[in-house]
């Protein structure tokens, strides 16, 4: 074979190399929209026949996990364009309370059909964030929240230290003592081969370092509620 063939071969394989990672990333952004559609259509269904499935944990389930994977696929989008450097938050002005009111409203008809009490607490205040990515980080927490929570949900919101302080309570079980010292675990810490890789975690604090002022940074605490019990997920924001 001459060496113009050889090259000839080189260049159709050059050709026709694929980026495996941009693929996926495509994969999972149509992934993401059909689940999104079929989410809006599971609360269409909730209400026309409120009657007869409200109340069905079968259908509660199949949103359930409908809206879990929806959160999944969101993440990983997330951090694929946190990895290629192209994932930033863009921030605006916000008043807090109309801001989780709007969390609220999207969970709600999945909490009623499972007799979960969703409240929220918040001072009258403004913040500063990226409202896509935060909402992004309160659904999977809330999520999360209805796994484990015994009745009730609450979603908290107050200035601490010149920090804008957004919570997600519950009375479930609470975090246990290593997750309340590992709250931000690195990508390396990530473990796909066990049942929980800490992927919200990972993003959650993901996205709050993304929020700077100055030279602080934002960051996530996890830790237990001495008055509901459970668990307490709190993303700090300059």
């Amino acid at each position: 074979m001459t060496t113009n063939n050889h090259e000839d071969l080189a260049n159709a394989r050059d050709s026709q190399n694929i980026d495996f990672s941009m693929v996926l990333a495509s994969a999972v952004h149509d992934m993401k929209n059909s689940l999104g559609m079929l989410l809006n259509s599971l609360d269409e269904l909730r209400q026309e026949q409120s009657a007869t499935i409200g109340d069905s944990p079968r259908f509660n389930t199949l949103q359930y996990e409908a809206e879990r994977m929806h959160n999944d696929l969101v993440q990983l989008l997330g951090i694929y364009r946190l990895g290629e450097n192209n994932l930033s938050a863009h921030v605006e002005e916000h008043f807090v309370p109309d801001f989780l009111a709007r969390q609220m409203a999207r969970h709600t008809p999945l909490l009623e059909g499972l007799g979960i009490e969703l409240a929220i607490e918040s001072d009258d205040i403004n913040g500063f964030f990226d409202e896509d990515l935060l909402t992004g980080v309160l659904n999977n927490t809330i999520n999360n929240a209805i796994r484990y929570t015994e009745s009730k949900i609450k979603l908290t919101a107050s200035m601490h230290d010149g920090f804008l302080v957004i919570g997600v309570k519950d009375d479930g079980d609470g975090y246990p003592e290593n997750m309340q010292h590992n709250g931000t675990p690195s990508f390396k810490s990530l473990d796909f081969n066990s049942g929980s890789t800490s992927l919200g975690l990972f993003f959650a604090s993901s996205v709050a370092q993304l929020h700077i002022n100055g030279e602080r940074h934002g960051f996530i605490k996890l830790h237990n509620d001495r008055h509901l019990g459970g668990g307490v997920f709190e993303i700090w924001l300059p």
